[in-house]
């Protein structure tokens, strides 16, 4: 077995979306060969009403797959071709844009007030860009979940893992999502198929993820007596690891244990042209889309 050594770790950055919804980005909108076939991956914990009550009103979407996995709180969505419903804690939505549809997503939060979730765009390759949209609504109950010998906990969203198999399928990509918990102190190495880009995005508590040889953590600037310093500090809630190529990941938690995503995918390996939720392979396919979604040609299947 080889470890995947770390690339980097970087922490996502607060941003806007919708009509003011307040978030955190980890990647997206830039250079999309380092997470292919995935393009975009939002976290959108939020535990004041205010910062996310106004939604993401229609929108449209052509030539990906959205994959919506909430936490806590609800998410009210519809769209144009007549689709609606609600999402709720553990609930998972793995949505096929395809050739093209008007939605929207309206968070609702909890008795709290609490918004906790995550949205991840993956590709679509350029033989499915224009196939008929579909929706995988998961509840909770139907997503299984495996515990190892040292309290390890996996959620399976997709692909295969220690066993089980995650509810979604038909997905172009083939990845594996997790959500993975490893007890306070506790080392695990978890597998992940050669040939496929892999990251890991921490939002409970910390540990370290190792290289093939140092333990590496997210770089940060502390002030100290004699000024700021540049030190390694472990992986924390929003950091996004990013891994070279190997076929495990290993991670020791630390004194909380840590919760994560870790989730993979093959590489489509083809030109991206996008703008904001369409993505298309060539700008002339691209500005086609843009022009159907002015002149009202954009929905293809009834």
């Amino acid at each position: 077995m080889s470890i995947r050594p770390v690339k980097r770790i970087v922490q996502s950055k607060p941003t806007m979306e919708g009509a003011g919804v307040k978030l955190h980005r980890a990647f997206g909108f830039g250079e999309t060969s380092e997470f292919d076939p995935f393009l975009l991956f939002d976290d959108f914990r939020n535990d004041r009403p205010d910062d996310y009550r106004a939604g993401f009103p229609w929108h449209p979407h052509r030539g990906i797959e959205t994959i919506t996995y909430v936490l806590a709180g609800t998410v009210e969505h519809g769209d144009s071709l007549g689709n609606q419903g609600k999402m709720g804690a553990g609930d998972v939505q793995w949505m096929t844009a395809g050739s093209g549809i008007l939605h929207q997503e309206m968070p609702k939060g909890d008795p709290h007030g609490r918004m906790h979730g995550f949205q991840l765009w993956a590709n679509l390759p350029s033989s499915l860009k224009m196939t008929s949209p579909r929706y995988q609504d998961i509840p909770a109950k139907e997503v299984p979940e495996v515990v190892d010998d040292d309290g390890t906990r996996v959620r399976v969203v997709t692909g295969d893992f220690w066993g089980k198999r995650g509810p979604v399928d038909g997905v172009a990509a083939e990845p594996r999502y997790l959500d993975v918990f490893v007890p306070p102190g506790k080392r695990k190495s978890l597998p992940v198929e050669v040939g496929r880009h892999a990251f890991a995005y921490v939002f409970e508590g910390s540990g370290t993820f190792s290289g093939a040889s140092q333990p590496f953590g997210v770089l940060t600037e502390k002030a100290t007596p004699v000024g700021d310093t540049v030190i390694r500090e472990r992986t924390g809630n929003r950091s996004l690891v990013v891994f070279d190529s190997g076929d495990e990941v290993t991670v020791q938690a630390g004194e909380e244990g840590i919760r994560f995503l870790l989730v993979s995918g093959k590489p489509i390996e083809e030109p991206v042209a996008w703008y904001g939720p369409i993505v298309m392979n060539t700008q002339a396919k691209l500005q086609q889309a843009v022009a159907e979604l002015r002149n009202g040609t954009f929905i293809r299947h009834a």
